[in-house]
């Protein structure tokens, strides 16, 4: 499959489940609390790194792009799916969101003071996750941290249904935190520390704390 097939039916399933999908995670943050102090985490690091903007990258429907805001980070979305940056703009009226895609990042060099991108980097196939992650790098201040929020395992999944039923047509990608770390370091981030989350279930997450060295 091409970059340009996987990223159009990425962007299609998103726009077909942006609302129910934003109804299903309104309150995902309030029964998540290591999530919650991982975003304030973050957010310390950011102000302790100097501040300035910062990219939420698959922000979807918003809602982490907001809380980041309620902990006083100038934070703004960017999404491949339309749908799903309408849906955004609509329940956070005010905050900055923008149609875009982590494949070609259309951002300044060193342009954002902190970098999150929360299971975003699940649907970028293997032999792609380098050149995100060089983007994420160029747009990132030195020093300027970056978190990825991932689902843990050995092998990928394809996803034909989700959020009220609505057909699917994406990749999910599980790995392990090691080869995600790795990734990181040969793109030239510091990677400082990591968080599993629900580790003996079948649906863990990883989160991984890095620094653009």
């Amino acid at each position: 499959m091409t970059t340009d097939e996987w990223l159009t039916d990425t962007r299609t399933s998103y726009d077909t489940v942006a609302v129910s999908y934003a109804a299903q995670v309104r309150d995902a943050l309030a029964r998540g609390p290591y999530v919650r102090a991982a975003l304030a985490l973050f957010a310390d690091s950011v102000r302790a790194a100097g501040g300035g903007p910062v990219a939420d990258i698959g922000c979807g429907p918003g809602h982490v792009t907001a809380h980041l805001h309620t902990l006083g980070v100038d934070a703004f979305g960017v999404d491949l799916s339309p749908g799903m940056i309408e849906v955004a703009r609509r329940d956070h009226p005010g905050l900055r969101f923008e149609v875009g895609s982590m494949t070609d990042l259309d951002l300044p060099a060193a342009s954002v003071g902190g970098l999150l991108a929360w299971q975003s980097l699940i649907h970028i196939p293997d032999d792609e996750v380098p050149a995100v992650l060089g983007h994420f790098h160029r747009v990132l201040r030195p020093g300027g941290p970056l978190h990825l929020l991932f689902h843990v395992g050995d092998t990928p999944r394809w996803k034909t249904e989700g959020y009220g039923g609505h057909p699917m047509k994406v990749q999910v990608h599980r790995r392990r935190p090691a080869q995600v770390a790795d990734w990181l370091r040969d793109s030239g981030f510091e990677v400082e520390a990591q968080m599993v989350l629900s580790p003996q279930e079948k649906s863990s997450q990883a989160i991984l704390f890095a620094r653009r060295g």
